[in-house]
């Protein structure tokens, strides 16, 4: 699920691996940005930071691009500044959600952008941190926000959440198809002591399911850890606003490059590039007026994978997802 690769443990260690980060697909990335970015004074918006590696790249292969970086991370935010400060005032970060770009443009005084990234999912900074309680490999703490100066945490929505809600969101977020028995061990569970940290609601996951569930699709706690994650961050609900808002944020001629790494963001990415790249002129219309006609082009035909190199370069890419988009007509009025 993670973004970037390290190799290294630790805050030192980390600061001495950022130039073994491999960023995901990050050469299709560069490729499919670049006839938008090679313009002078082009403004490329990295809305998923994390540790820098695509901003860092998107600012030495542009060097007359001005980059924005959104993240919601503090700790990313301080990391990855280390890491872009050679590239001085080219490089402006923001602490904030990605569904806030239209704001941040605004107070930077910005209206149009030539370029927009998004890598979705959990950074690998996240992953690999243990007290976050991203990973299911290693106890930690329930917590998962990706922001840990607001929201709930993973714990509270365990421990809290009605039994109905739980089922839903394990259903909805994580496509698990034994969430009713999960929820039935975790209310039963919970009853006795409230959850705190990872490995016990590995186990009880691991118990919870019939023996023919936990011989497919990797570690059977993924999926749950992927709902609860999804739900903590409001991660579906702020990328249903963010992708539209970007899209709005695109100068004619610019482009979007999206990677998202599980079916549900890639079915909204789809979805909000098809209905921009189609007519919405009523049926029968002999010429389509200019205010109906596609605002969009589409950039890869369906989704596009990561090659086996790219897996075998940062196996965090795998699930990974790359649809892009490009600006061809302002907003109709």
């Amino acid at each position: 699920m993670g973004r970037e690769a390290h190799a290294n443990e630790g805050d030192a260690g980390r600061r001495e691996g950022q130039s073994r980060h491999v960023p995901v697909m990050l050469q299709r990335c560069l490729d499919m940005l670049a006839p938008a970015l090679e313009r002078p004074g082009a403004v490329v918006v990295d809305c998923t930071l994390g540790l820098g590696g695509h901003s860092e790249a998107l600012l030495t292969r542009f060097p007359e691009a001005r980059l924005v970086a959104l993240d919601r991370d503090k700790e990313a935010l301080r990391l990855s500044g280390e890491r872009l400060a050679p590239f001085g005032d080219r490089a402006t970060l923001v602490h904030a959600v990605y569904d806030e770009l239209p704001d941040v443009l605004d107070r930077l005084g910005l209206t149009h952008v030539q370029g927009v990234l998004f890598d979705l999912g959990v950074s690998s900074m996240q992953l690999d941190e243990a007290d976050r309680g991203f990973a299911y490999a290693q106890d930690a703490p329930l917590d998962m926000r990706m922001d840990q100066t607001t929201g709930i945490s993973a714990a509270e929505v365990l421990n809290t959440y009605p039994p109905g809600e739980l089922v839903r969101i394990l259903r909805a977020y994580g496509e698990e198809k034994q969430a009713k028995r999960i929820v039935s061990a975790v209310v039963r569970e919970r009853a006795k002591e409230p959850f705190s940290n990872s490995a016990r609601l590995v186990e009880l996951i691991r118990d919870a399911l019939p023996q023919a569930a936990k011989r497919t699709g990797g570690n059977p706690a993924k999926r749950t850890f992927q709902a609860l994650r999804i739900e903590v961050n409001g991660e579906l609900t702020v990328l249903e606003r963010a992708i539209p808002a970007a899209v709005k944020a695109l100068a004619v001629e610019g482009r979007i490059a999206v990677l998202s790494y599980h079916s549900l963001e890639d079915r909204l990415v789809k979805q909000v590039f098809a209905a921009g790249a189609a007519s919405t002129a009523p049926p029968g219309l002999p010429v389509v007026p200019e205010r109906y006609q596609p605002r969009l082009k589409l950039l890869t035909r369906g989704a596009e994978l990561p090659t086996e190199e790219e897996i075998a370069e940062n196996r965090r890419a795998a699930p990974a997802r790359l649809r892009g988009a490009q600006r061809i007509r302002e907003e109709a009025e």
